[in-house]
């Protein structure tokens, strides 16, 4: 009879076994064990790191809550069965997660597979001799020794005595702890930072500290730094900071009293901000809202009464739909998609079919951008229903993108959705004109009477009546202001589709270009080249590959504001975050 073939494990535990032989460290050794059971088993760098140790899932769990009870944070949702997700690669930890394995196993991110920089900034690698010297003065092993590993090395630079972090050799008499063992950071290695003065109208005398948590240390620091006009990156740990902003929303809504007149001013904040949309950065507005967004989270972690708790989650519901439209813009419609989602649950929580259907409308918007018009027509006429028949935003709103969307699907060939187009327009114009002046007056909360005639417009381009579409459309660029950015560019974008149809493929590229060169580079979101550049395409699809869509696209080349996990156009310094 042959040999049984070789299990995973005891592959790994010879493997440990020789490793600590020859005074090898759980780094090397972790290295080894993905090297050789890599290839056979599919062996991941993650789960190398837990048999490199020599623990089950359950040690490394109770390790990281642990670490969590030493922070001062409620226990992690963080179980053997996510763990193990991890290991397999079917899932990937969040950015909290990830500083947490990162503090258990001592080792960066890319030794555990993951390219991210670790959300604290800080290196969790025990320097060498470290582990050693410690036991030797009668430390606890380091099992988070990142919080004060961190400080030594950088007094260690000011010394010029620092050594890179890495793994530490052991002595053959010294054998390798179990992960497992916590030792209590000092206090003043907590991740708690003095605030002299918060963003919300709950602003205290004097100065307090509170925790703000990753999150804000990321946006707030980008701030600054917008302010500044430094230049900085759009990088994975500020969109992991933005996400995870997002899901703490999300757990906290399914979880301390607030004043009446602290939601008044909130109120008033987030409406502000329907005013400031299209006139500020997508960058610098989104850091704005999602700070006010966190504020509001501290304020949902607790009930409130009822007519407290449903004010608190329809502003909740407000920022995080708002957040997912400058998403849009930025050209990333994972996370959008994301925030509408966080949206219908604070708006599901105040029972207000209205707020519901403002949230699936403007959600709508990301298939009608980034993804199938079909998706986006099922969105609209699912907002209608939500809608009712009494008059509303979304009432109106609704049938204007069901017509746009439509017109799309009419112009790649289906024959009854013309027909269906008009009819939806005839539709949510006669709600439109049922609406009050305050549903009127915002871009964002409102459906205003330009935004009508940008939708009626684009649909009459889709329909192939272009004659009638840049009628509409001109007449709507004299209702939007110089500041209504986004949309007044789509709108001579789309005017430049006018040019196209008409048969006028060098005027419909000028003034493609135009459209994008007159916007200062802090404005030229990922949403308006993206559209720019389907005029190009239908250019060179109907007309060839003529000299002009050249000069084109050299011009879209230049710097514009973008997300990255979208692959398109780079971040210009001035603007980047």
């Amino acid at each position: 009879m042959s040999d049984p073939p070789p299990k995973e494990t005891e592959t790994a535990r010879r493997i440990r076994a020789r490793g600590l032989a020859r005074a090898r460290c759980a780094v090397e050794i972790a290295r080894e064990i993905h090297d050789q059971c890599g290839p056979l088993f599919g062996t991941s760098k993650v789960k190398a790191h837990r048999l490199a140790h020599g623990v089950a899932l359950s040690d490394i769990v109770a390790q990281v809550r642990a670490l969590y009870e030493v922070d001062g944070k409620p226990p992690p949702r963080l179980g053997e069965t996510l763990l193990s997700a991890y290991e397999s690669g079917y899932k990937r930890p969040g950015p909290e997660y990830l500083h947490y394995l990162c503090a258990v196993y001592r080792v960066e991110p890319d030794d555990l597979g993951y390219q991210s920089p670790c959300i604290c900034m800080r290196g969790h690698a025990v320097r060498p001799g470290a582990e050693t010297a410690a036991q030797q003065a009668g430390a606890a092993p380091p099992a988070v020794a990142q919080h004060a590993g961190a400080a030594q090395h950088a007094a260690a630079q000011q010394n010029g005595t620092a050594r890179p972090f890495g793994p530490a050799r052991r002595s053959a008499h010294d054998p390798e702890p179990l992960v497992g063992s916590v030792v209590v950071p000092r206090p003043d290695d907590r991740n708690w930072i003095p605030v002299n003065e918060l963003r919300g109208p709950d602003r205290a005398a004097g100065p307090i500290s509170i925790d703000v948590g990753e999150e804000d240390i990321v946006l707030r620091r980008t701030l600054l730094q917008l302010l500044a006009g430094a230049g900085v990156a759009l990088d994975g740990q500020f969109l992991g900071a933005v996400d995870n902003l997002r899901r703490k929303m999300d757990d906290t809504l399914v979880s301390a009293t607030v004043s009446p007149t602290m939601l008044d001013q909130w109120e008033e904040t987030t409406y502000g901000y329907g005013q400031q949309y299209q006139a500020t950065p997508s960058l610098r507005m989104l850091c704005d809202v999602l700070l006010d967004f966190s504020e509001v989270r501290r304020m949902c972690d607790k009930r409130q009464p009822v007519e407290l708790q449903e004010r608190l989650c329809r502003i909740a519901a407000q920022l995080s739909g708002l957040s997912g439209l400058i998403m849009i813009n930025l050209g990333d419609h994972r996370l959008a998609r994301s925030f509408f989602r966080t949206a219908r649950t604070a708006a599901d929580e105040t029972g207000d079919r209205g707020l519901r259907a403002w949230v699936t409308v403007r959600e709508s918007l990301v298939p009608m951008y980034y993804g199938d018009p079909r998706e986006a027509l099922h969105l609209a006429r699912k907002a209608q229903d939500l809608a009712g028949r009494s008059p509303g935003v979304a009432a109106a709103m609704a049938p204007a993108v069901e017509a746009r969307a439509l017109g799309m699907l009419a112009m790649r060939g289906r024959g009854d959705a013309a027909p269906s187009a008009r009819r939806a327009l005839v539709r949510g114009r006669a709600v439109f004109d049922q609406l009050s002046k305050a549903d009127t007056g915002d871009l964002v909360f409102g459906f205003t009477d330009r935004q009508m005639a940008f939708y009626e417009g684009d649909t009459f381009t889709s329909l192939g009546d272009h004659q009638h579409g840049d009628e509409v459309l001109s007449h709507a660029l004299t209702l939007y202001s110089p500041t209504d950015r986004v949309d007044l560019t789509l709108v001579r974008l789309d005017r430049a589709s006018c040019k196209l149809h008409a048969g006028h493929p060098e005027a419909a590229l000028d003034a493609g270009r135009e459209a994008i060169l007159d916007l200062p580079p802090e404005h030229r979101s990922d949403i308006l080249v993206h559209r720019a550049r389907q005029i190009g395409a239908a250019v060179s699809a109907k007309h060839g590959e003529i000299p002009a869509l050249k000069d084109f696209y050299e011009a879209l080349a230049g710097p514009w504001v973008k997300s990255p996990t979208t692959g398109g156009p780079t971040v210009p310094p001035s603007e980047q975050v």
